[in-house]
């Protein structure tokens, strides 16, 4: 594979900081090869979401697939919807260098967990809408993907704090909070720059939930646990069920013995595995949920159908 690092899909904001750049893993090839693209998870405190990319294309690139570990910006560096903005930017700058590096421009899914999840599904849902692309990267190149797989992804900020587990203590210790996703210091509230109960206007617009049935969205395949205290199982419950009302293509993975930050665990664990079942929605008709082993086979067949 060639690896190449430290990519900028844009010049940085601020300067010195990595949220504009990406890492590319791509299997050498006769002919171009279909992309994932992934970013992973920080509460969009942190421009890391290069991390894990690396231990992503050990397993997606014997199988034929690049992988690009993009980084967005955090919430202290820009708010929402800075975010989106980056995260299509870097859709549309591989689109654009897709020679250069033996890419098919045709071909390009998205992944990501937690807040990375939650730009996995934001750009899935509002691939080429004129007004949420934003002015990171290059213009031209289409932002739409063709296959998308959030683990626990945050879907609808104020629908969270009903459903934590154990009264969202371990939520509150971990982030310093006293008020659960609702204080004025939590990851989406400073995403937001506002408490996320005081701007449901601007809560909507962050909301992948809000641009599901207006058209068509590119096939989901959403994973979470059960027993996850920062993003609730139900973030995902919402997300599968929007789409399967509007005849989108969606599976739902639910592991009950699975916390947070399981993501790579979900596909070769089997403590974190056990009891796993999955939902389909297909054209408007749904399966009900039956006992699965998900593996990265599962993901990359997924992902085969997603992107022909």
């Amino acid at each position: 594979m060639d690896i190449t690092k430290n990519l900028s899909y844009a010049p940085a904001q601020p300067p010195g900081t990595q949220g504009h750049l990406l890492d590319l893993y791509v299997p050498r090839s006769g002919r171009p090869v279909p992309l994932v693209i992934f970013t992973s998870g920080s509460g969009w405190l942190a421009d890391s979401g290069r991390t894990g990319a690396d231990k992503a294309a050990a397993q997606l690139n014997p199988r034929g697939y690049a992988v690009a570990g993009v980084a967005i910006r955090s919430s202290g560096q820009a708010q929402f919807p800075a975010q989106l903005y980056d995260i299509k930017g870097a859709i549309r700058w591989l689109r654009a260098h897709a020679k250069t590096y033996n890419l098919d421009p045709g071909r390009v899914a998205i992944m990501g967990d937690s807040s990375g999840g939650w730009a996995t599904a934001m750009a899935a849902v509002t691939g080429d809408i004129p007004q949420l692309e934003g002015d990171v990267g290059p213009r031209g190149p289409s932002s739409a993907v063709q296959a998308a797989v959030p683990f626990y992804p945050p879907t609808d900020f104020l629908q969270m704090d009903a459903h934590m587990p154990d009264d969202c203590k371990a939520f509150n210790s971990a982030f310093g909070l006293t008020d659960c996703h609702s204080d004025a210091r939590s990851p989406e509230s400073r995403l937001l720059g506002c408490t996320i109960t005081a701007c449901p206007d601007k809560v909507a617009a962050a909301n992948p939930l809000t641009y599901i049935g207006e058209r068509r969205t590119p096939p989901f395949l959403i994973l979470n646990g059960e027993q996850d205290v920062i993003v609730p199982h139900h973030q995902s419950r919402l997300l599968y069920d929007k789409l399967a009302a509007a005849g989108d293509d969606a599976r739902l993975i639910s592991f009950p013995e699975a916390g947070h930050g399981t993501n790579f665990q979900m596909l070769t664990d089997d403590a974190t595995r056990k009891g796993a079942h999955e939902e389909t929605a297909r054209h408007g008709h749904t399966t009900p949920a039956r006992p699965v082993t998900p593996t990265w086979q599962t993901v990359v067949s997924f992902l085969d159908r997603g992107l022909r």
